[in-house]
């Protein structure tokens, strides 16, 4: 007889009202759900992503996982229920909350589940994996109680201080034998370790592009591979190997080869939904109709204006002032032309009065380089021009 034992509930089912039955494993299941989603939605907000995207990506990951956690167990444990003297009857593959999830087919159904729900949100697959990955431990780590009010999955015999006492009727017990491993409870506690590992993991080295995930897996199925060896339920076998076991190997590999694979990805990961038609988030820094500055004064200036295509001309082209007058002089302000006008036209300003195009050369044309003008010889021609007038 062992000096202690963890006891085993006497039932794992409540009737309310003495109609409605609840069931342990479920509400553990329930529960676990509940807090991976509170803790992926607080993970995702830190990210920077939406509020209430990981609870809208849990309507289609649950009951894609619930089905294939089903499949899986089913598939794997067929003897239980198809076969000719099966403990269960064929329709029992249905009842989920006896029990009966197989972790490997939920991941990779509610996997498929959130693809789906990435896709219709315009976010990347790869930033939800690791947000979720550590809450997605914690929620085993609680799922795993369920097996207890069950008194199903145990270990082999021990005296330890912690052996879990099973009923003698319950099936895989041995004669004589009253307590054993207690599997649940060892997977539970290595769950929450690797939930944390993996916060602490993914903070310390950035990881990014699922590679949290990647350890999440690799981290997973290294335990379950030793806790898997410790139980005496019936199970499919390989060369000495149960088929767990086998199943943790490759994905063991897989999940370490992936996270080497992915160490040199630096792409973006879209953490927030794109906009109408696909486009990317509007630009925080101003509502989306509300133009830059530099492109508001663009869009005013007159399509002829010189410098306008560039939105700036040249410092010559912006300052008429100093444009060559008829002489070779710069024209100033309010300095007459040969019509006695302001020299707007000499300025070269882009001016339509319908006169001709300078006779000197194509309009296409530009002048050469102009001598400098001697200012004796301008003065003299000014001096002379003015007797001519009067």
């Amino acid at each position: 007889m062992p000096l202690a034992s963890i006891p085993s509930p006497s039932q794992g089912v409540w009737h309310l009202f003495g109609v409605v039955p609840v069931r342990a494993y479920a509400l553990c299941i329930v529960l676990g759900v509940i807090v991976a989603v509170v803790i992926g939605e607080r993970r995702w907000r830190a990210r920077g992503g939406a509020p209430g995207t990981i609870v809208d990506l849990a309507v289609w990951a649950v009951p894609f996982g619930l089905v294939g956690g089903r499949l899986y167990h089913v598939i794997t444990d067929w003897q239980l229920y198809f076969a000719p003297d099966a403990p269960n009857r064929p329709i029992d593959a249905l009842f989920i909350w006896n029990g009966g999830l197989g972790i490997w087919g939920a991941v990779a159904l509610g996997a498929l589940g959130v693809w789906f729900g990435c896709r219709r949100r315009g976010i990347s697959l790869s930033a939800v994996a690791d947000t979720v990955a550590p809450g997605i431990a914690v929620a085993q780590a609680i799922g795993r109680w369920g097996n207890y009010f069950n008194q199903e999955l145990f270990g082999g015999p021990t005296d330890l201080p912690w052996g879990l006492e099973i009923d003698p009727d319950r099936p895989g017990t041995i004669a004589g034998v009253s307590t054993y491993h207690p599997t649940f409870l060892y997977e539970s506690l290595w769950d929450l370790a690797l939930a944390l590992f993996l916060v602490w993991a993914g903070s310390r080295f950035a990881l990014r592009h699922a590679r949290v995930f990647a350890l999440y897996v690799a981290g997973y199925t290294a335990g379950r591979f030793w806790i898997e060896g410790m139980r005496i339920d019936e199970a499919h076998h390989i060369l000495g190997l149960r088929l767990n076991q086998w199943t943790s190997v490759v994905l063991f590999l897989a999940a370490m080869a992936y996270f080497w694979y992915a160490r040199g990805k630096t792409g973006e990961e879209r953490v927030l939904a794109a906009g109408p038609g696909g486009e990317p988030p509007a630009d925080p820094a101003h509502p989306a109709g509300q133009a830059d500055e530099h492109e508001a004064a663009a869009a005013a200036a007159p399509a002829d204006e010189p410098g306008a295509e560039d939105g700036a001309g040249t410092a010559s082209e912006a300052d008429p002032a100093d444009a060559p007058g008829e002489n070779g002089g710069p024209v100033r302000g309010g300095e007459a032309g040969e019509s006695g006008e302001p020299g707007i036209a000499s300025a070269g300003l882009a001016l339509d009065t319908g006169g001709s195009a300078d006779p000197a050369h194509p309009a296409d044309q530009a002048d050469g380089p102009e001598e400098p003008a001697d200012p004796r010889k301008g003065v003299a021609e000014a001096a002379s021009d003015g007797r001519k007038e009067t």
